[in-house]
């Protein structure tokens, strides 16, 4: 520390700061919002956070400086929580029999109270999800008005729920739907719905989910004085202690559940939150498993946020995952997943 200049005596004081507030980052996860409101909206920050460590790491490599040390070991305890911000490869196995693919997608009503100047809206998603011609598509905040009657026809399976006062959501499948439900969130519009899916001799269930609503624009980041800074603070701690709920319920429902599972749906919330955390458990996260970038799936300017996921049965195997961030039709971007039942071992 002698050795330093000033300027790196300055530099390395910032470098543990930002240390301290990672290593309270990672803590996070495990800590309940309703414990702490204020270090539960810290998780927003995690990816700045990771960078600026790589920042520090680089600066004092290049300077040959055992600083580096720290900011190294820091990143290297956390390579889990950077795999879940950006990933360097992707993986696409090759397509195989009996693989199947499944869309989430946050279609925010089919634009049906015209948040964007583009009334052609409903009928490019539509054509979009028929392109892709997915097997199994999870569409959360739909709206049959939105949409329009007899919508997504070509599926012979479909479970629409809706129910007043509570958000629609739409599962639709070309393979049999043999039950559905819902998991009903208290004091909130927003919902969880699932449906059991008959794929061959195998039984699949998948939840399709919209967890509790922050309401903040993409276009927040304009004009913010301190009274706006307290209300989007506010908005966003209320919003993770209902969420937390949320996701429990879901926990609770989905561990009474005697089929491999596939969750999927806009969990408003980071991959470094308590609520993930709760909601994936021990399955899969498929755009760890095969997705590649930052994976950002909701229209923010200036954040790469990752909010909407698939998650997978450790019985299933994730072959193939795609974000399209250039279908910009909705305040979120759809997810694609191909996936195949996992080879079972025989005793």
């Amino acid at each position: 520390m002698k050795q330093l200049s000033w300027f790196n005596k300055l530099m390395y004081f910032l470098n543990i700061v930002v240390t301290v507030l990672t290593v309270i980052s990672y803590v996070l996860p495990f800590v309940s919002p309703k414990l702490s409101p204020l270090l539960s909206v810290f998780t927003l920050v995690m990816p700045l956070m990771l960078l600026l460590n790589g920042f520090f790491f680089c600066y004092w490599l290049i300077q040959v400086k055992k600083q580096m040390l720290l900011s190294g070991l820091i990143l290297l305890i956390g390579i889990t929580f950077i795999n879940k911000m950006f990933k360097f490869s992707s993986k696409n196995e090759a397509a195989a029999a009996g693989d199947f693919t499944l869309m989430s997608y946050n279609v925010r009503l089919f634009n049906l109270y015209e948040w964007l100047p583009d009334g052609a809206i409903p009928s490019k998603i539509k054509s979009f999800i028929k392109e892709q011609d997915p097997d199994i598509v999870c569409l959360q905040e739909y709206s049959v008005q939105g949409a329009g009657e007899g919508a997504f026809k070509n599926y012979r399976h479909k479970f629409i729920f809706s129910k007043k006062g509570l958000t629609e959501q739409a599962i639709f499948s070309k393979f049999p739907i043999i039950n559905t439900g819902d998991i009903e969130f208290p004091g909130s519009a927003n919902d969880a719905v699932f449906a059991d899916i008959k794929k061959g001799k195998d039984t699949l269930r998948v939840y399709t989910m919209h967890l509790q609503s922050v309401k903040i624009s993409p276009d927040i980041h304009e004009n913010i004085d301190e009274e706006k800074g307290k209300v989007i603070f506010n908005r966003i701690s209320t919003a993770f202690e209902k969420q937390q709920l949320q996701a429990e319920l879901v926990a609770k429902h989905k561990s009474e559940c005697p089929y491999p599972m596939i969750i999927c749906g806009d969990l408003n919330n980071s991959a470094f939150s308590y609520v993930y955390r709760s909601v994936k458990g021990q399955m899969k996260d498929s755009f760890e498993e095969a997705g590649k970038g930052f994976g950002k799936s909701y229209n923010f300017k200036y954040y790469p946020a990752r909010i909407d996921y698939v998650f997978t049965d450790k019985a299933i195997d994730v072959c193939e995952y795609t974000t399209f961030s250039n279908f910009l039709n909705s305040d979120h971007f759809p997810l694609m997943t191909r996936l195949r039942m996992a080879e079972k071992e025989e005793n």
